[in-house]
């Protein structure tokens, strides 16, 4: 891969070597999201997809998700108007909108811990979706923390 290839790619541009080595590994995307059908105004939940496993913030079948999931977000095939259902702290979404990766991020930091290590992973607050009945979504809203910088 081309050295910083973000900066110099769209993301239509970008290999799929390249393309999949802008997720960070925080497993945001993988919180169940409720929205106010009144207002379009979306809420992550705590609550994780029964798929991902949470302490290691992967997909337990990645290949198989949209298969097993179909509400599963295929990134890679949304449109960029539907990026508002990823975090804030998404490299897609923030390449996206213009806007720099920040210094936490593997490509940048060099390591593939220091989205752990900035509090970034779901793995410290995340409940599968395994063990909360769907009519209790609406208590797991929460406001996504921000990472520790």
């Amino acid at each position: 891969m081309a050295i910083e290839f973000w900066k110099n790619k769209q993301l239509s541009e970008m290999s799929d070597e390249e393309w999949e080595s802008l997720c960070d590994g925080c497993a945001r995307c993988c919180l169940l999201k409720l929205e106010n059908e009144d207002t379009s105004e979306l809420f992550f939940t705590n609550v994780s997809c029964h798929l991902l496993n949470i302490e290691e913030c992967r997909c337990k079948d990645y290949e198989n998700r949209k298969f097993l999931v179909p509400e599963c977000l295929l990134v890679k095939n949304m449109a960029l108007s539907e990026y508002q259902w990823l975090p804030e702290t998404c490299a897609y979404r923030l390449l996206s909108e213009d806007k720099t990766l920040p210094d936490w991020h593997p490509l940048i930091s060099g390591d593939k811990n220091s989205v752990k290590q900035v509090g970034v992973t779901v793995d410290g607050f995340a409940v599968s979706e395994d063990f909360i009945h769907p009519e209790q979504l609406e208590d797991h809203v929460i406001n996504l923390p921000l990472p520790d910088e």
